[in-house]
């Protein structure tokens, strides 16, 4: 495991902070297929994102698990701005770190990535031919999220509220000149905020012992709504998403309905969901014997796609 820090290229002055796992037996000398693994929104490279990016190289993969842009480690301010175009060209941002290493074979480039990473991991291979391969764990359309709600129950003209929030914010960030900024909950910040048993996990997961870092907050800038709520993450993936797709999620999961979408609207004719049964959204973030599953079925498909 190696700590780096590299200069992201898209224009905005950020250096993204990473985390490279490498195979047992690694030797520097020879290249490997790589995979980028984008974390949650709200969350850090240090959870669920590094679980998964740690038990990949353990299947032989080079894995790279980093902050985006404004979040954990990387540079940028405000702090904590969750833009998602920014958060998809951080994507392709670490593979063009990763094209700069002797030991990558830059042709065999995966990306995955654990809810709203999920998201921007699809945005970024619809962008991005060097993505050869694609996985998709707990995946969130972010924009679809706040549009339609965690279980798709509202209509998009009805989140015209949000983008009116947005507004305010961004005028109200303005008049405090930065040193107070408006922010909006990613996950309940409080036990009793949450309005289900699955939405409680994801309070217990980011603001409890289960798995809380210094790093994350649980929270994102009101200001971002401007961009989350017109923002689809899935956008002509019915012409150009044409690589290989493995997407895995729980048959409880409220976000279920997300993977679904991705899978019936990518051009591509090699997909799959894979639904791990009893599991929800949260559950396979961390839970072993379903992040295990999860796993079992991610590393065969990079295998076997990026040989």
């Amino acid at each position: 495991m190696s700590n780096v820090t590299f200069k992201n290229h898209n224009g905005q002055g950020i250096t993204m902070a990473a985390v490279i796992n490498f195979p047992a037996g690694f030797d520097e000398s020879k290249k490997y297929p790589a995979v980028v693994v984008s974390h949650p929104g709200g969350g850090v490279k240090e959870q669920t994102a590094g679980l998964y990016a740690k038990k990949l190289a353990e299947q032989g993969l080079i894995t790279i698990a980093f902050d985006r842009s404004y979040q954990g480690e990387s540079t940028g301010e405000p702090r904590q701005l969750e833009n998602p175009y920014i958060s998809t060209e951080d994507v392709s941002a670490v593979i063009d770190y990763l094209t700069t290493l002797p030991y990558v074979d830059q042709d065999k480039i995966g990306a995955m990535g654990v809810c709203a990473g999920a998201g921007y991991s699809a945005n970024a291979a619809i962008n991005d031919r060097r993505i050869k391969a694609l996985g998709m764990v707990s995946a969130v359309n972010i924009g679809q999220m706040f549009r339609n709600g965690w279980e798709n129950t509202v209509k998009d003209a009805d989140a015209v509220g949000l983008l009116d929030f947005g507004s305010n914010a961004r005028t109200t960030d303005a008049k405090n000149r930065g040193e107070k900024d408006e922010t909006l909950p990613l996950a309940p910040m409080r036990e009793e905020d949450a309005p289900n048993a699955e939405l409680r996990g994801a309070w217990e997961y980011y603001h409890t012992p289960r798995c809380q870092h210094p790093n994350a907050p649980g929270f994102t800038l009101a200001r971002c709504l401007n961009q989350i709520i017109t923002y689809d993450a899935y956008n002509k993936a019915e012409a150009f998403l044409t690589q290989p797709v493995l997407a895995v999620a729980g048959s409880k999961a409220g976000s279920k309905w997300m993977s679904d979408d991705l899978i019936a609207r990518a051009a591509s004719k090699d997909k799959m969901l894979h639904v791990v049964e009893g599991a929800d959204h949260m559950d396979l973030y961390d839970v072993p014997n379903y992040v295990d599953e999860a796993v079992s079925k991610l590393a065969p498909f990079f295998q076997a796609k990026l040989k």
